[in-house]
């Protein structure tokens, strides 16, 4: 389960979206994109593409030592 976001920092660019290698970044009404976690497999693709910067890794309190 993945554990990205997309903050308001989105241009909506597409970057991510087209990057992505398992369609988890989907489009958002009106403009820009949401990551379905579910869907979501953690590769970071997204992260390294964004040219604002607005893609978040997110650690589940499963994951905080």
């Amino acid at each position: 389960m993945g554990s990205h976001q997309i903050t308001m920092a989105c241009t909506a660019c597409g970057q991510c979206f087209f990057i992505c290698p398992v369609g988890a970044v989907v489009e958002r009404e009106p403009a820009g994109y949401d990551i379905d976690s579910d869907v979501c497999i953690d590769c970071g693709h997204c992260r390294a593409v964004c040219p604002p910067g607005a893609i978040e890794g997110v650690l589940s309190p499963f994951d905080q030592s």
